[in-house]
């Protein structure tokens, strides 16, 4: 009896040992920066080139309040396990990066680490901001310590139990974080890989258009499957398409990105501001890149899912019917009788991605609230859609859905009046 005792007893501390080897692995080869606060002089080459890729990673989005200083950072992040809020990027020396060295900087993107050694929550994409060079990390750093200092506290977060600690933290790490290095595929054109970088890298595209799980991880079989933009009411469409991208499409993709709207598409809701803030300002050749990239993901079948309110046939028919009145009636005018719309202006809404989306939230977010298309130096005065939260009763919005998802060969499921309404 007591060998077996001894055995469970051994087995239970390798066992032990085997879990805190685990969790350690996403952590192993950091070390907290022991270097003083002296810095080397940046030149104007790398404060430019830092600049270029702070603007590629749309850091400004998340670390600026409505309204607020830009990079002065305490912007709420909802997840669905509570809030998040960004932090301080100005060089300020109490609520800033002030105290920073580009050590700490280095860290914090490549290794999810703060400063004082706290492991940063994945809401700041550090699992593909690890990819990041570490020239370019520097030149980042060197740019943001080119903004005015500005002092605003970042609220502290307000997650749920047990998601607030550091020991649910440490198992998402283990499960889902590896720091890792871009290498280059040899295999592929120089364009190609610049597209990686950017795409998988600074830009960190899945960081939304990947499902995830439960826990918030995003695993492999959902990368750049599209997925639900938290709290937002809007989805992520996928990336990865089902079938080839044609090389007159691929021109169209790169206009829609650099310009928002192509002859087919408008870029609305988030992605306007992505567009605003982040894309219209890359070189041709990088915007070129990224199409090139995205176009060699791997192709999968858009997954259906089941919508929490049904509609049954009959009702869809009647829906339909009275959804095509109200079309005639406010948006024929611009999107077409045939939903051809308008190239460069008016979306077409026949074969449109957005329309035929398994779950019609983009949709539905559109009509209540408007669609708005980024102000860019292709497309300065962008066309935009009204909202019809006010005009439109959720039966009638609900209808008109259900008609432009089954019209013009377009074959997405029927939108309930109760989808609108708790939306």
């Amino acid at each position: 009896m007591k060998r077996w005792t001894l055995l469970a007893l051994a087995i239970a501390i390798a066992a032990a040992v085997g879990v805190w080897i685990w969790l350690q692995a996403p952590d192993r080869g950091w070390t907290r920066s022991q270097a003083t606060s002296s810095r080397q002089v940046a030149s104007a080459g790398q404060i430019d080139r830092g600049r270029y890729l702070v603007t590629a990673g749309d850091c400004v989005a998340c670390h600026t309040t409505i309204g607020g200083t830009p990079f002065a950072g305490d912007r709420e992040v909802p997840t669905p396990f509570g809030s998040l809020y960004s932090s301080n990027l100005t060089p300020d020396d109490e609520t800033g990066l002030g105290q920073w060295n580009a050590d700490d900087f280095w860290n914090a993107l490549h290794y999810g680490r703060s400063r004082d050694g706290r492991r940063l929550y994945p809401a700041f994409p550090y699992t593909n901001y690890t990819l990041i060079s570490r020239e370019d990390a520097d030149a980042m750093f060197a740019y943001l310590r080119t903004l005015k200092p500005t002092r605003q506290t970042t609220t502290p977060a307000s997650l749920r139990f047990p998601y607030d600690t550091q020991l649910a933290l440490r198992v998402w790490r283990a499960l889902y974080f590896r720091p890792a290095e871009f290498r280059t595929d040899a295999s592929k054109s120089e364009a190609w890989n610049r597209g990686a970088y950017l795409v998988e890298g600074v830009g960190h595209c899945g960081a939304c258009h990947s499902g995830r799980n439960w826990l918030g991880g995003a695993p492999k079989s959902k990368q750049y499957a599209g997925g639900r933009i938290p709290m937002l009411g809007w989805d992520a469409l996928p990336l990865a398409t089902e079938t080839p991208i044609s090389d007159d499409d691929a021109a169209e993709l790169a206009r829609l990105l650099k310009g928002g709207a192509s002859k087919r598409d408008v870029m609305s809701g988030p992605m306007a501001e992505v567009v605003f803030r982040s894309l219209q300002h890359l070189d041709d050749a990088d915007i070129a890149a990224m199409v090139e990239y995205l176009r060699s993901l791997p192709h999968r079948e858009i997954a259906t899912e089941s919508s929490p309110y049904p509609v049954p046939e009959r009702e869809r028919k009647q829906l339909a019917s009275k959804g095509e009145s109200v079309y005639r009636k406010h948006c024929a005018d611009c999107h077409g009788e045939d939903g051809q719309g308008k190239p460069y202006a008016y979306p077409a809404l026949a074969g449109n991605r957005l329309v035929n989306a398994p779950s019609p939230s983009n949709a539905i977010e559109t009509m209540l609230f408007g669609g708005y298309g980024a102000s860019t130096a292709l497309q300065p005065q962008p066309y935009g859609m009204p909202p019809y939260a006010n005009v439109l009763s959720n039966e009638e919005i609900a209808a008109v859905l259900t008609y432009v998802r089954a019209a013009w060969g377009n074959q997405a499921s029927a939108v309930s009046p109760s989808a609108v309404e708790h939306h």
